[in-house]
């Protein structure tokens, strides 16, 4: 039983704006042996349809999580205390070449999840997903999953393309990598080509929240119905940051009015806590769009709270 778990960098031990920014200021490492968890960067926006700079996103949440302490007052999680985590750093990327990217990232993670290790992607556009869940369905066969986002991300292509950040979830339902009937889209809204573009994921057994059915309510029954859909599958979670409001999260690459609030995202994340969540992202966040660091700031919060939501994490009551 592990009993020396790594802690966060204090803000008393070191000034916040002191010290090396990894993720919550968390030892660097270079192997997954003997993590329960990790937070591991995919410097990715080769698959940017509108504005890009995702790439920068990882550095910009590690350096905004410098503020996040380890204890979770609202929720009474206590990560730190039960799980071993770290910051593996980024996944290195082909910055000249998508597909090799797209391997890179596959080949990386099938190293990560192969040791039981629960890995928290900071993005990156979301084109990361797809290799992402290819990886998971070696380790764990398909998986259930909780799609955060305002677009639903199954396009067949994108100029031709089919490998996109709009296309992640038709490649991982035509290569199998899903549960159909236990994926849950909540936030998709704003302008469409045609009623198809969120239909199609009807028709593959989605269920798809669109914002209009939650504005200003509270998302905890929403959840109650996700874990019951769930059940105990494996479940991959991927948060695309423009899923909230711009008002709050205007640094990133498509932005849609009228978005989930903060306090819903803070819901979404939360209500996953016991399921068998075998991992998660967070991407979209584009640094040269987010002047005031808010995008970022935010991002690194969701980030923790989906590592409090991880099996196993202590809960003091």
């Amino acid at each position: 039983m592990k009993t020396n778990f790594n802690q966060p960098l204090g803000g008393n031990d070191m000034p916040r704006f002191g010290g090396i920014a990894t993720m919550m200021r968390l030892p660097s490492v270079t192997t997954t042996h003997e993590l329960d968890a990790c937070f591991v960067g995919l410097p990715f926006d080769l698959g940017t349809s509108n504005r890009s700079g995702a790439r920068f996103g990882p550095r910009a949440i590690r350096a905004e999580s410098v503020l996040l302490r380890p204890y979770n007052m609202a929720t009474r999680a206590a990560p730190f205390d039960s799980l071993q985590v770290a910051d593996i750093g980024d996944i290195a990327i082909n910055p000249y070449n998508l597909a090799d990217s797209i391997a890179r990232i596959e080949a990386a993670y099938e190293q990560i999840v192969a040791t039981g290790c629960r890995p928290i992607a900071l993005g990156g556009d979301h084109t990361v997903t797809l290799p992402v869940l290819r990886a998971m369905k070696r380790r764990y066969g398909p998986v259930a999953l909780v799609h955060v986002d305002a677009h639903a991300d199954v396009n067949d292509t994108m100029f031709g393309e089919k490998i996109a950040h709009g296309t992640p979830f038709r490649r991982a339902v035509e290569e199998g990598l899903l549960i159909n009937d236990r994926v849950t889209q909540i936030g998709l809204r704003g302008t469409g080509y045609s009623a198809e573009d969120f239909d199609w994921c009807r028709h593959q057994g989605f269920t798809v929240v669109q914002v209009e059915q939650v504005w200003g309510q509270a998302l905890d029954s929403l959840m109650d119905q996700v874990r019951a859909r769930v059940g105990d599958a494996p479940v991959y979670l991927s948060f695309d940051i423009d899923g909230i409001d711009p008002a709050f999260a205007p640094g990133t690459g498509t932005p849609e009015i009228a978005g989930l609030t903060v306090p819903q995202a803070l819901q979404i994340i939360r209500g996953c806590r016991g399921l068998n969540l075998v991992g998660a992202d967070l991407v979209e966040v584009s640094p040269p769009y987010d002047t005031a660091g808010t995008t970022a700031l935010l991002a690194a919060n969701l980030a923790y709270e989906m590592l409090c939501a991880m099996p196993g994490v202590e809960v003091r009551e």
